[in-house]
Parts: structure tokens; sequence; C-alpha cells
């Protein structure tokens, strides 16, 4: 009798062009958290989706419960007792908890209809056990993420799953939160259930893993138990190098000018920001920190012309007072946002690495024709690519089959390419692998020593005050201060966000 609850073997997935899979292993144990780790493009998620059924493996063997299976579909997979919970959710909001749960499961009547009391009670049990209190017949769409993702843990237990895999569960996450998933899946474990676990996040791989796989360019590198493993062990053979720091060294100097002064910023909303005021200097990396529901992405967003200000607020660009009403505006003064939710509002995933790149710039490549100068949007693209270090099999590849790092430098080269002066990045490296956050942190340094000025929204306080030259902290709406790199750390930023201080 296998000691496994599952096992992966020899598994390998091609698509054209790219082997995304060669000969990777994975063996689970019941009752047991498993760690799957690598960078982005690494192959973990087409491994768990070849496990699925959402693709197809070109050779390898999967034993579950000690029996050979080959789940055709997700259907197949899940009543089989494999749970996916994926890391972006998609969710029917207009459907109620019960429905979702149950969806294509639904219980029927000895008339062949739904039986909805059945699926309410069902429902209403399930959702003790994931210490959820809502009525069954509650909207989905009225429930946070955190608590949708526990609506999924309950559809793995309606489906008595054996096996649950978790991608990146936390990335949405509050602290609160992410203690109450770990409680849970502790929860699982006791009752035998095997959780694979993939995130990007050391410090939870270590609190909350029994075992480590570690994937590299589609490769298996090895399994380790957590005791023999530590962060620098991983990152080494996730990169396949040894990262001396998880930092590039900072290079830029900013500047005296001020380059952008905002003034008075405040919402028409009285729960959103309020009296914000602040100044960017030429070359500086600002960051910006605090808790969830501070309002840094809305008062950035506002700045960007996607939210309306009162009259008192204004927005000072080189010297000069603009109005920035529409984020039309704010392109042509020099301003550029790169979103929080990359695949939600930032690449369009159908579209070409080109078409991606060009999408924000196309106007300057009209010629007198009215035609699109192509070779001039391909010396861009092409540029474009090999400065950011994008790795995609060419231009024409689809962005969605990119990796998150990948993707978030075509969308930082999507603004670059119009040369803004001031660029904004919101949780830059959000779902991100340590490797390609350091790119990322390499670009930052480099386009603030080149001159361009930028601000940096993160909840990652080692990020924080690795990337930024200042950092300013929010507060129930309000700027709580303002910190030198050298007066800057993890105490001196929570002691900021935790409690608005109105002397500053």
């Amino acid at each position: 009798m296998s000691k496994y609850i599952l096992e992966l073997k020899n598994i390998s997935k091609e698509f054209p062009g790219v082997k995304a899979l060669d000969g990777v292993e994975l063996s689970l144990r019941p009752g047991t958290v498993h760690a799957l780790m690598g960078e982005n493009g690494a192959g973990k998620s087409t491994l768990m989706k070849c496990l699925f059924g959402i693709y197809k493996k070109d050779t390898g063997n999967v034993v579950f419960s000690g029996k050979a299976v080959n789940f055709e579909n997700p259907k197949e997979a899940i009543t089989g007792g494999v749970a996916m919970i994926h890391q972006e959710l998609q969710p029917i909001p207009k459907m109620t908890i019960a429905e979702n749960l149950f969806l294509g499961n639904y219980p029927k009547n000895k008339f062949g209809m739904v039986n909805h009391s059945e699926i309410n009670k069902q429902t209403k049990e399930l959702l003790k056990l994931v210490g959820l209190d809502h009525e069954p017949t509650t909207q989905l769409g009225e429930l946070t993420v955190s608590q949708m993702q526990l609506v999924e843990i309950a559809k793995a237990l309606a489906y008595d799953a054996k096996v649950v895999i978790m991608d990146e569960p936390t990335s949405s996450l509050t602290e609160t939160e992410v203690k109450k998933l770990f409680d849970i899946i502790k929860g699982l474990t006791y009752k035998g259930i095997g959780i694979i676990y993939i995130s990007h996040k050391m410090e939870e791989i270590m609190e909350i893993s029994d075992d480590i796989t570690i994937l590299r360019d589609g490769t298996y590198i090895g399994t380790w138990p957590v005791e023999e493993m530590d962060t620098q062990k991983i990152i080494s053979r996730m990169v396949g190098r040894e990262l001396k720091s998880l930092f590039p060294e900072k290079t830029n100097v900013p500047q005296d000018e001020v380059v952008l002064r905002v003034e008075n910023f405040t919402s028409p909303n009285p729960m959103s920001f309020k009296d914000c005021s602040f100044e960017l200097k030429k070359g500086e990396v600002l960051g910006v920190g605090g808790l969830v529901g501070a309002q840094r992405t809305e008062l950035m967003e506002a700045i960007y012309g996607l939210r309306a200000v009162g009259r008192r607020s204004k927005i000072i660009h080189l010297g000069k007072e603009i109005v920035i009403t529409r984020p039309a505006d704010a392109i042509k003064n020099g301003i550029a946002l790169v979103t929080e939710d990359r695949r939600k509002n930032g690449i369009f995933g159908v579209l070409s690495v080109r078409d991606n790149v060009a999408i924000a710039s196309i106007d300057q490549y009209i010629n007198k024709s009215g035609l699109i100068n192509q070779k001039e949007v391909d010396k861009v693209v092409e540029s474009s690519i090999e400065r950011l270090t994008i790795r995609t099999p060419n231009a024409d590849a689809k962005i969605q089959n990119l990796s998150g790092g990948n993707q978030q430098k075509v969308i930082i080269s999507r603004w670059l390419a119009n040369n803004p002066d001031i660029l904004i990045l919101d949780e830059p490296t959000r779902g991100i692998d340590v490797g390609a956050k350091y790119e990322i942190y390499e670009i930052i340094n480099d386009l603030a020593k080149e001159g361009r000025s930028i601000i940096v929204i993160s909840s990652e306080l080692p990020e924080l005050l690795g990337v930024s030259d200042r950092i300013m902290v929010m507060a129930e709406g309000h700027i709580s201060g303002i910190l030198d790199k050298e007066e800057a750390n993890q105490e001196s930023i929570m002691k900021l966000a935790t409690k608005f201080n109105k002397e500053h």
C-alpha cells in the first residue's frame, strides 16, 4: 500500500514552441500540506491543470488513492475526489452561495426539479465547517474575496475531496484572513485531506507546509521536508543561482526638482481619502504603504483621473497646475498607471504581446495615410522585449500564455512606450516569484536612474523598504506620515499605518 494519496509520475506537456513540463514528479502524503514552488513559468499551474483535466498531458501517469486515473475534464476530477481552488476565482455573483456551491451537481426532487431546500440545508452545514455564518440564500456577490475562497473550500468538502489544490490562495487576503485560512487548512489535514499549496510567499510556505517540491523551467528539481529548507535554499533552487540580496543595490539619486505636487486631494465620498498632499521628486521612488482600506489605490486612481475629487484638490506638474478628469488627461501630461489587478484590468489576454505593448501609444505610429506604420511598432515592441528581458516565444504570442512576471513587464513596456515622466505602480509584484520580483525591482531602479519618478504602492513592508527613497504611509484615508529611507523600518511604518496621526 503506497504511503501517498496522490502520485504524479514523469508528467510532460508541450505547447507549440514551448516544453512546459518535462518529466515532472510530485508525491502527496494524506493529511499534509505539500508546497509546490518555482518561478513564474516553471510549470506549477500547468502541472495542476494536467492533473485536473484542464490540459491533456503528453506523457506520464497519475495514481490517486492507489489507482491509476486520467481525469478527462474538471468535472471528472471533482467527482473523483480532487478539487482545485484557482488563483483567479470565477464566482457567479448573482447566484446564491448554495447555487454556486452545488453548480452542476444539484440534488433533484422526485419530480426531477432542483431541490432547493436540500441544497440550502447541505450548504448551511458545509459553511459551518469553514467558519462562515452566512445564509445559503445570500448572493455570492455580497461576499468578500476571502469569503468566496471559503465557499470554494466548502465546495471541495461537498464533493468529499481527498486532495485540494490551492493556487495562490492568500494573494488578496489580510493577515487576519490568512490566519483563518491556515486554521481551516489545518482542520482539513486533520481529516486526512492532502493539500497542494502553490505560493510565492516564503513565510507562508515555512509556516504551513510539510513538504516542498520545486520546479524550474518545467523540470523537477526535487522534494524536501520543510525542516530541511530555509528561504535562501528555496530561492537558490527555484532560480538556479544564489540571490545574495532580494533587492538590487539602489543606484538612483533623487534630485531636488519637484515633478509632481498633489494638494488637498479629497474624495466626494466621505469614506474615502481626505486632505492628501505630497510631493514627488525627479528620479525618486516614493513608496506608499498602509493597511487594507487605507485608500492608497483610490488616491492614485484619482490622480490618474479614474476618480472624482473636490474643487480644492490640485495637481501641480512641473510647476504648472493641470486638470485631470480622465486617464487621457493624465497620459497627455506624462503620467502612467500600472493597475493592481493585471488580469482584470491590465492585460488584454486574447491579444498578442505586440498588441499589448503598442495599444496605448498606437496614435504615434499612424502615418499620413491614416495607416499604422507596422515597422515602427515592431521596432518599439522588439526594443521593449529586449530592454525588459520579456520571456516570450515571439511578439505574436498571446500575453495570457506568459508568466505573471512577464505579463507585468509587458504592461510596464506599454506605458514606457508613451515616455512618461511619472509611473505609478500599484502592487507591481503581487503573485510574482522571487526571481521575477528582482527583475521588476531592477527595472524600477533603472527608470529612476534615468530621471523618471516612480510611485510604488505595496502591501509588503520589506518591498517598500527595499525599493523606496521615501515612504508615504496612509491610514483611514489620510496621509499619516512620510518617512525618509534612513528613518523607515517595519515598526515605524506600522505605527503610522495603524493610527492616523493628526499632527502630520
